[in-house]
Formats: structure tokens, sequence, C-alpha cells
């Protein structure tokens, strides 16, 4: 087996998505770039911090060839996303729901700082908060992706167990004492106005 230890035939391009927008090859000699050669222990690898980048859609496709000179392919892997520098919760939703025992939250946070706090309020349908989950309980998030390791078990702020049925929830982030954007996409369905629906069965 012959490990790759250089960057040659190595190729990592990032470009916005937009009309006439062509690739931007990312220069190994940047500070940004990081690579690891392969070895018996690891595989070869690249990091790339880029820049503050504004909002928009980008781009990132990748190629390389082995030691030997044989292609990855016929076409560079690639990788779209979105940067949104604002900061926002989006996709938010109970996982599962309906649930039995025990639900968790996932959702996305935008942006480059995490929340001073952040508070889930489950409710009955009439508007009642029946229990409020904080930021200590729900344990460490990030920017990105999260799912919560707390998770919520039906019982009300007493610890008593609730009824079957439909409940509310409620998302508050708060950022400097001001409560951040919720930012409404395809996969928000069941999130309208800062509020979703929970199901209790058991």
């Amino acid at each position: 087996v012959l490990f790759k230890d250089d960057t040659l035939g190595v190729n990592l391009y990032l470009y916005k998505k937009c009309d006439g927008c062509q690739p931007q090859r990312i220069s190994f000699s940047s500070p940004n770039l990081i690579w690891t050669p392969a070895s018996a222990e690891s595989d070869y690898k690249l990091e790339y911090q880029p820049d503050r980048l504004e909002d928009g859609i980008y781009i990132m496709q990748a190629e390389a060839s082995d030691e030997t000179g044989n292609p990855s392919g016929t076409m560079p892997y690639s990788v779209t996303f979105e940067v949104i520098n604002e900061s926002q919760i989006t996709n938010f939703f109970p996982y599962p729901n309906p649930f039995s025992t025990r639900t968790q939250f996932v959702f996305t946070l935008t942006g480059s700082e995490i929340p001073d706090d952040l508070i889930i309020q489950i409710m009955t349908v009439s508007g009642t908060i029946v229990r409020e989950i904080t930021m200590d309980e729900i344990g460490p998030i990030r920017i990105g992706n999260n799912k919560t390791e707390y998770a919520w078990d039906g019982r009300d702020e007493y610890g008593d167990q609730l009824a079957n049925g439909v409940y509310l929830y409620r998302v508050k982030l708060l950022m400097n004492g001001i409560e951040m954007k919720h930012r409404a996409t395809s996969a928000d369905k069941a999130f309208v106005n800062g509020f979703g629906k929970l199901y209790l069965l058991r």
C-alpha cells in the first residue's frame, strides 16, 4: 500500500453559486488550508477554514489522485452549503414526534455566536405553560446542526405525568437580551410563528 504523502494531484475549489461564477482553486499555501498525509493510522485529510464568507449558497469541490496517479473519479466530488451570518434558529422540531416516553429536540443555529439563553416552553393548547426547559438542562449546543442531549419525558414542572394529547411548544433564544429570529424553511411546516405541536401518545 502506497500512502499519499504530498499534495500532487489534489485540488480543492470553492465558489459562490451564481450566474457566471467559476470555481476558484484554494492554494495549499493558504494559512486557511491544512493537510495531513496518510499513514497506517490515519487517512489523508484536508481541513479548510475560510475567512468570513458573505451570505449565500456556495459549492465546494474536491478531486485527488493517489500515489500512482489514479484519479478519484471523472468529476470532482461536490458539496453545496449555505452561509447565513445573522444569528437565527431554524429547522426546529422534536424527535420523535409523536412520542411515548421521551423526545429530543433537533434544530440548526446560524451565525457566529452561541446564544446566551435557550428556553423551550411546553404548553397546553389553551396556552398554559406546563414545562419550561432551560439551557442548563438542554446541555451544550453549537453553531450548526444540534440534537439535544436532553430528552423531555412528558412530565410537567412538578414531575407529574401529563395526559395524552396535543401540546404546543415555543422556542426562545436570547443574545445580549435580544430575542433571536426564527428563519422559516421548508422543514419548518409544523413550526409556525414560533410555535410547534407535540403529540404525547402512550
